[in-house]
């Protein structure tokens, strides 16, 4: 059996990404850097690595920083899920530049989550496990207790689903993907429904 959390094995890290979409709510570094320190100890991510083709043991770890993102692209670790495997993780941010605010994505690839046995896919109209919403929305919570952001979207390939000025600080009334919207400065979670 293929080990959901090896690096070099290819399969780990294909087929899409389950995810944690967070819009930042600006392009500040700083307050980039804050939801991803924040994040990395919410998800319990053991190890920041930049390369996927060598194992951690078989590379130097780098800084799980803002600077790291930008040089590498992707940061990668390895996360226990909530069935207790140990699985590949990463993330990527997306700079909005002028127009726009930054995203930060921490996602399982759809390859570990095939390898470690996970079900994510119930005939629902969309990729969906209700163990990863859950997990991720736990995560995103714990997140923004420690750094505040503007949104947060959770699902398999949910970044740039939505936005922060269209959800406008209300919760939509049928969705596809897990909102994780800051009303009153308290955030409020809402699973997938459709």
């Amino acid at each position: 059996m293929t080990s959901p959390a090896s690096f070099r094995n290819s399969t780990n890290w294909s087929d899409g990404f389950y995810e944690l979409a967070i819009e930042i709510g600006t392009t500040n570094d700083a307050q980039l850097q804050g939801v991803l320190t924040a994040l990395w100890a919410a998800a319990d991510v053991q190890g920041c690595f930049g390369r996927s083709d060598l194992e951690p043991e078989e590379q130097d770890p780098v800084p799980c920083t803002v600077s790291s993102l930008t040089e590498y692209g992707h940061l990668r670790g390895q996360v226990r899920l909530p069935t207790n495997q140990l699985v590949v993780c990463g993330c990527v941010a997306i700079r909005g530049g002028d127009d726009s605010s930054d995203w930060l994505d921490f996602y399982v690839p759809v390859g570990a989550l095939d390898n470690a046995g996970l079900a994510y896919w119930d005939g629902r109209p969309f990729f969906r496990s209700d163990v990863m919403d859950d997990w991720l929305a736990a995560i995103g919570r714990e997140t923004f207790t420690r750094a505040a952001f503007s949104l947060g979207v959770v699902g398999f390939e949910v970044s740039g689903c939505a936005d922060a000025a269209t959800a406008a600080g209300r919760m939509p009334q049928e969705r596809d993907i897990g909102y994780l919207i800051p009303i009153g400065g308290v955030l409020h979670y809402e699973a997938a429904n459709t």
